[in-house]
């Protein structure tokens, strides 16, 4: 063995000794969690769920701190471009995926620059609409969106949001034309909706099903493969008459691409822990997310896979950031 390889395996060593000895000793003061939307949306109630148990588990707070704007990008490059010492994270949903493909300048590199920690679990959209929009199934939707091309307003939490991709690809699929009005974040859209100053929706079962249980909106399909046991009563939109849709929204939490993997093991399996309490699932159960624990190589193949995906989809649609 050669001098210099020995320095070299020496100073690895410690290295890895050290990222250990910290993970071990981690965490020894708050850390936040950031969310790349405005409070109130989806996103914001499962990090708010997540790290509350997290802060009870590890004993320091999880402050929850949102940076929305640009379909959430600002506040991934944020976290992107912060040091891998476990203090900066982020849960995001699969609008991450769209971005890498509806960007041309992202000051990151979705598959580089991040790492994913946890998945948390997913959920069904709903398809919503205000109580002024005179359809109450998705055939007379499509009916009156071809009746009046361009006049009902869809809402969504901006460009490459979780709200705007889907519907896109509804409308290719149905051969309807709506007019996108991107907001900056989900709650100001959701208001409009239910003052009527836009038509619809595709959001989250966790943000929407209070409006939906209160009558504030009106409730036409879900968005998964299967009906959602939190709206039993409500076909899917494949079943309601668009054979082949199906989309459902993840969730996880990730940290910078240079986040140690000592460590990155150890929030994934604080995360699973707070996943397993009855309490926490029965809160996300409520909001109708499915819950399901992986590891972390396990979420990051979800992510590379829809990266991917949603790439050929958008595309395919044409559809590029202003």
């Amino acid at each position: 063995m050669t001098r210099c390889f020995r320095y070299a395996f020496a100073a690895f060593a410690c290295m890895l000794a050290a990222a250990s000895a910290f993970a071990q000793g981690y965490p020894a003061r708050p850390i936040r969690i950031l969310v790349p939307f405005s409070a109130g949306g989806t996103v914001d109630i499962v990090a708010r769920v997540v790290g509350a148990k997290l802060s009870a588990d590890l004993r320091q707070p999880f402050v929850v701190e949102n940076k929305a704007g640009a379909g959430g990008t600002i506040g991934v490059a944020t976290v992107a471009k912060s040091p891998g010492d476990g203090y900066t994270l982020m849960v995001m949903n699969q609008a991450l995926t769209f971005s890498a493909s509806l960007y041309s300048d992202l000051p990151y590199d979705t598959l580089r620059d991040l790492a994913p920690i946890a998945y948390v679990g997913a959920t069904p959209n709903a398809l919503v609409v205000a109580n002024s929009l005179p359809v109450r199934t998705v055939q007379e939707f499509l009916a009156y969106a071809r009746a009046n091309p361009g006049r009902i307003a869809y809402g969504s939490a901006g460009i490459g949001s979780a709200g705007h991709l889907p519907v896109e690809l509804f409308q290719s699929l149905t051969g309807t034309r709506l007019t996108h009005v991107p907001y900056k974040g989900n709650p100001p859209a959701l208001t409009d909706l239910i003052g009527g100053q836009i038509q619809a929706m595709l959001l989250a079962m966790p943000a929407v099903m209070p409006y939906v249980k209160g009558g504030k909106v009106r409730a036409l399909a879900t968005s998964g493969a299967r009906r959602s046991p939190a709206l039993p009563e409500l076909p899917t939109i494949a079943e309601a008459g668009v054979p082949g849709y199906e989309y459902t929204t993840w969730f996880g939490m990730f940290g910078p691409g240079t986040l140690p993997k000592e460590l990155t093991a150890r929030l994934n399996t604080a995360v699973n822990k707070a996943l397993a309490d009855a309490g926490v699932l029965e809160k996300l159960a409520q909001q109708g997310l499915e819950v399901r624990a992986m590891t972390s190589g396990q979420f990051s193949e979800i992510v590379r896979a829809d990266v991917a995906r949603w790439g050929k989809i958008i595309r395919e649609l044409g559809v590029r950031a202003e």
